[in-house]
């Protein structure tokens, strides 16, 4: 499906006549809303710091086991998040990406908006496979999106335009950004914390979407605790306050809907892309990968970087990969490596002691050749929170840590089971095919992303689930650097909980 074109200019009135003219034939009698609170940790989710947050999962159901998609970075996750399947199904390989027929040098920062259409317009198709916004779209169905983040995350959450979004950089169609000008003011600065755009995000839910779009699924994105965290880190008072103000936030869409009659019938799923780590500034992959470079005719290198995914523009180098591996593994600054695998669906990669791009769901036509993830340990920060890993910067994350990889998943409503936990792995991909069960539509098969039932009041029971834990570990030829996946399954779907790395 190509994207939607929108009209340039669109009148209010006429963005008005156009959503009440869209098909309505056989809406389901219940919404649902998903606020995505970028970088939510669990443990962050209590009853001093987000209190709201609390007991909205004491009143519907909190999955303790929630996963975020490695690599775990927000454009990656948003796109899971729409199309129910993995990185090597939607081709969103990181937060920065390399697409050689938009720019051959260097990577692209998918967090503008406008870098995916770039990538769009080149590859004909900017995520690789059909999007809950098209479905929806298809069914008759409405799809809203709004967000306080990055342009880029928000744009993924509908990149065919087939729904109707909202950001304080773009909006589709732009008659939606004018209406929401008029009602709510000119879009605010950006923050740390980043509560005004983040306010304006509900907002524009409560006011525009529940008046005049009144969509069948609406995805609030929020930036905070994401933003504050990169600049502040982990557990740190100013964090914390953007905490509070993200779970008042989210409080106040509570009370509106229930003053207003509708959270009876309002499915509320409150869902983190990714969790968060204390960086120690250790690890310079473009540095550790430069020595094996290659000039090309312009001067440029052969090798391009783009975050933990190395790229050959000339094509594999069997032997270069090789050596580059050889040198990572050796790099204590350095975590997990992934190769292409050496056999189909196998565990190992085609250089011994790395695992199989299969093992991450990373194997994409856009991959490069070796995805790397750094290092991490349990050791607390000054804050007393545990996780860090080897990156730059103060906070953040994206690596195969667990405390990257655990996420955030509490849901309550009409259809979800009340006073219950689940210890079932999920993960982000299982959202689409959720949402798309509870709007009463077919899951499509093509989807990897499972129907999270024991959550549902109609599903099993969670503690009738059969969960089964493994791990499998690969090694250099002389042992000095082994490395193990752990990972678990359930109802025939497979998660990476983490990875490890023992040097000797």
């Amino acid at each position: 499906m190509q994207p939607v074109k929108w009209p340039h200019v669109v009148s209010p009135i006429a963005f008005g006549l156009m959503l009440a003219a869209a098909p309505a034939a056989q809406t389901p009698p219940r919404a649902q809303v998903v606020i995505v609170v970028d970088g939510l940790r669990p443990d962050d989710v209590n009853a001093e710091t987000m209190p709201r947050l609390t007991r909205i999962g004491q009143r519907g159901i909190v999955f303790r086991d929630h996963h975020s998609v490695f690599p775990t970075v927000t454009r990656v996750n948003s796109s899971s998040m729409v199309t129910g399947v993995y990185p090597e199904g939607h081709g969103l390989l990181g937060n920065t990406i390399y697409v050689a027929s938009v720019s051959p040098t260097r990577g692209l920062d998918t967090g503008i908006y406008t870098n995916l259409e770039a990538v769009a317009r080149a590859s004909g198709r900017l995520l690789t496979a059909p999007t809950l916004g098209e479905l929806l779209q298809k069914a008759g169905r409405k799809l809203l999106t709004i967000g306080s983040g990055s342009s880029g995350a928000l744009f993924l959450l509908d990149s065919t335009g087939a729904g109707v979004s909202a950001h304080q950089d773009f909006s589709r169609p732009p008659a939606l950004g004018s209406r929401l000008t008029e009602k709510l003011g000119s879009p605010p600065a950006h923050g740390t914390p980043n509560d005004a755009l983040n306010r304006r995000v509900f907002d524009a839910y409560l006011t525009l979407g529940l008046d005049e779009i009144h969509p069948d699924v609406t995805f609030m994105w929020i930036s905070d605790p994401d933003t504050t965290a990169h600049a502040k880190g982990v557990g740190t008072p100013t964090t914390l306050e953007a905490l509070k103000l993200v779970d008042a936030g989210i409080g106040r869409v509570e009370d509106t809907l229930r003053a207003r009659g509708l959270l009876d019938r309002t499915n509320l799923i409150v869902v983190s892309d990714h969790g968060f780590s204390t960086h120690t500034s250790a690890l310079r992959l473009d540095a550790l990968v430069q020595p094996f470079a290659k000039t090309m005719p312009d001067g440029s290198s052969d090798i391009v970087v783009a975050e933990g995914a190395i790229n050959f523009r000339a094509g594999a180098d069997p032997a270069r990969v090789s050596a580059i591996v050889a040198a990572l593994q050796k790099r204590p600054e350095v975590g997990a490596i992934f190769t292409r695998p050496a056999a189909r669906g196998g565990v190992e990669g085609i250089v011994p002691g790395t695992l199989s791009f299969d093992v991450a769901r990373w194997n994409h036509q856009r991959s490069g050749e070796i995805l790397v993830s750094a290092s991490w340990t349990d050791a607390a920060n000054a804050e007393g929170r545990r996780g860090t890993t080897a990156q730059n910067g103060v906070a953040g994350h994206g690596t195969s840590s667990p405390f990257d990889i655990h996420a955030t998943l509490i849901a309550a409503g009409p259809d979800f089971k009340e006073h219950a936990t689940g210890d079932a792995p999920t993960a982000n991909l299982d959202l689409a095919p959720t949402l798309l069960s509870l709007a009463g539509l077919a899951v499509p098969q093509a989807m990897t992303g499972r129907v999270i039932e024991e959550g549902l009041r109609s599903g099993p029971s969670p503690a009738s689930l059969r969960l089964e834990r493994l791990t499998e570990t690969v090694k250099t030829p002389d042992g000095s650097y082994q490395l193990t996946a752990h990972r678990s399954t359930v109802a025939g779907h497979r998660y990476l909980d983490f990875t490890d790395v023992v040097r000797r």
